[in-house]
């Protein structure tokens, strides 16, 4: 999705910071204000409380954005466009359902991890803007992926047929999502690790397999 025309994404370091600071780029400011929008919610927080957290000034935050909506609209692009790269993946294209259908959860795990501020904070939109409204109809178009994909598995004998497709589609996306609540980047389950953890447990479930 295009960035707001408003929006200046090639700001120069330098320039826009208090005395002798080092100037914050707008990738930093991005990363301050979505934690900003995740710890006081996105209603809450205004450019005041961004600016305090950056410590800096509003004007040097309206340096590189129109307004708060920009940080909103560029932070919500980050998260759709990494979900959404995953569907452009040879894996996601090629290959039997069921293969794909691992491709992209393991994608979407990963791209959860990598950029899990910004995940968490398209998982909490509620829709109260058009922004808003439009970053939940991208996510739920790639929630219809998933779900294209598991009744295709179904149809082919690959994915069990004695539980309702909608049924595991739903469960599928709580254990994803589920994981921004959780996850410590910082923590001793690495990205990868938890990638497989989550397709062992979506295709293999908890049962101890057999023995060879």
């Amino acid at each position: 999705m295009s960035q707001s025309t408003s929006t200046r994404t090639t700001a120069p370091r330098g320039g826009n910071g208090r005395g002798n600071r080092a100037a914050y780029d707008l990738a930093a400011v991005l990363d301050i204000s979505v934690a900003a929008f995740n710890d006081r919610g996105y209603d809450a927080t205004s450019m005041g409380v961004l600016a305090e957290r950056l410590g800096t000034t509003k004007s040097a935050i309206y340096y590189h954005v129109a307004g708060k909506e920009d940080l909103l609209r560029l932070a919500l692009d980050k998260a759709l466009d990494g979900l959404e790269s995953v569907l452009e993946e040879p894996g996601a294209r090629n290959g039997s359902p069921a293969d794909r259908l691992r491709f992209v959860l393991r994608g979407a795990v990963l791209v959860l991890v990598r950029e899990l501020p910004y995940v968490t904070l398209l998982l909490r939109l509620r829709g109260n803007t058009e922004l808003e409204r439009s970053a939940l109809e991208r996510r739920r178009r790639f929630d219809h992926e998933i779900a294209t994909l598991v009744d295709l598995a179904r149809a082919d004998g690959s994915v069990r047929t004695d539980i309702d497709s909608r049924t595991i589609t739903r469960l599928l996306f709580g254990m994803i999502n589920s994981i921004v609540e959780w996850y410590k980047p910082d923590g001793s389950l690495t990205p990868d690790q938890l990638a497989d953890d989550v397709i062992a447990i979506a295709f293999g479930g908890l049962q101890q397999p057999a023995e060879r």
